[in-house]
């Protein structure tokens, strides 16, 4: 059966507790509110099968690493409402709805009426929109791999998105490829706790005085590259902080909330199980300043001949241009590597439910002052050039002087 004796080696993927066929593996959270599988030894008749599926005990990370090095691009969605409304280039609304225009399903990571970011899966286009942007927390996978299997097994083309770890956990559980299954993940940072992000849901209500109605983790108010989280109540107050100076993607990229696993993650490889790869493509403006308007760019890895026909399927949809793959991974090393464990990882989670979660963030994830220093100073120069209108000019000139 399977046992988890260091945290690092489960990622919460589902594939053990979905395949158990007695249906006595529950996924349980701990006390930092991550799910781990907990067995009902009464019920266990000792099948193995949980141990069969597990991604981490049956791929070792070195067998993940081979293979060629993959096409990549560098796209953006021509519908500037998608885009704007999208994390970064908007391809996955056209992937998507590629799928759904031959009757195919989509599964992908949404909010539910608490705002627990979910796995779900939707038939129509009218739905697309609740996938749509990044969902900075651990998703529940649920019931999401049988659902995958009995579409498949009904004929129909299903697109699972995802973190590489649950398209992993997936391939496991169903056991055999299928040619009616495409699977896209993301390059992903870690996935924070649920528990520490409805701390912070709580907070940001509470400074309200009402629920939230609607949040987004990146609006793209001041650009892509300064996007925003985003929370709108239901007394029609809004909260909008550019990411640097929101406390919850304080913690998020300071690393001190993400899950065990993530710090040793065993999916950081160029070539991955799924058949592509859509990111962030952070360095466009000094790999293809012709394609940065800071609406955002889409980094593209393709993973297989099934990816590459989805890919070649949107171009009309597309503005794109071939790049090395390592022209983007420079710029978003998180595709091959962990997240450093924050010092202060073990202190904040021990105080978590004791301290005010705006507290326990602002004393452990504060900027050294040099930091603080140089980002208001950065900010206010970019206020005086904004509002001279010399801020495009001012890019320009940087942008060349790299160049030389």
């Amino acid at each position: 059966m399977i046992t988890i004796t260091d945290k690092e080696n489960c990622m919460g993927c589902y594939a053990c507790a979905t395949i158990c066929p007695k249906t006595c593996i529950s996924m349980e959270s701990d006390n930092e509110g991550f799910w781990y599988p907990v067995v009902d030894h009464a019920r266990c008749i000792e099948c193995g099968m949980c141990v069969k599926v597990c991604p981490i005990i049956q791929t070792p990370h070195k067998e993940r690493e081979q293979g060629k090095k993959p096409l990549a691009y560098a796209a953006y969605n021509k519908d500037d409402t998608v885009r704007l409304d999208s994390s970064s280039g908007g391809l996955f609304t056209l992937i998507a709805e590629e799928v759904l225009s031959v009757g195919g399903v989509v599964f992908g990571a949404r909010f539910d009426d608490r705002f627990n970011v979910i796995h779900d899966y939707v038939e129509k286009v009218d739905k697309l929109s609740d996938f749509r942007g990044s969902k900075y927390v651990q998703s529940r996978i649920g019931d999401s791999y049988e659902q995958v299997q009995e579409f498949l097994q009904q004929g129909r083309l299903v697109l699972f998105t995802g973190t590489p770890c649950q398209i992993s956990g997936l391939k496991h559980y169903l056991g055999k490829d299928f040619d009616n299954l495409l699977c896209q993940d993301i390059v992903c940072h870690g996935v924070p706790s649920p528990k520490v992000w409805q701390k912070y849901v709580s907070y940001r209500e509470n400074r309200a005085g009402a629920s939230a109605r609607r949040i987004a983790f990146r609006r793209k108010d001041r650009g892509w590259k300064r996007y925003s989280v985003s929370f709108l109540f239901n007394n029609n107050t809004e909260y909008l902080q550019i990411l640097h100076q929101d406390l919850y993607m304080q913690a998020f990229l300071k690393d001190i909330c993400l899950r065990p696993s993530c710090h040793a993650c065993q999916f950081k490889t160029v070539n991955r199980e799924s058949d592509l790869t859509l990111a962030d493509f952070w360095g466009i403006q000094n790999v293809l300043p012709e394609m940065d308007d800071d609406k955002g760019t889409s980094f593209v890895i393709i993973h297989s001949e099934k990816g590459k026909q989805l890919f070649e399927r949107i171009q009309r949809s597309l503005v794109s241009h071939e790049v090395d793959v390592w022209q983007g991974i420079q710029y978003n090393s998180a595709m091959i590597r962990s997240a450093k464990r924050h010092p202060h990882r073990d202190e904040f989670f021990e105080q978590l439910d004791h301290k005010r979660i705006d507290i326990l963030i602002r004393r452990l994830c504060r900027d050294k002052f040099p930091v603080r220093i140089k980002r208001k100073l950065v900010a206010g120069v970019r206020l005086i050039l904004e509002k001279l209108g010399l801020l495009e000019t001012a890019k320009r000139v940087l942008r060349r002087g790299r160049s030389v």
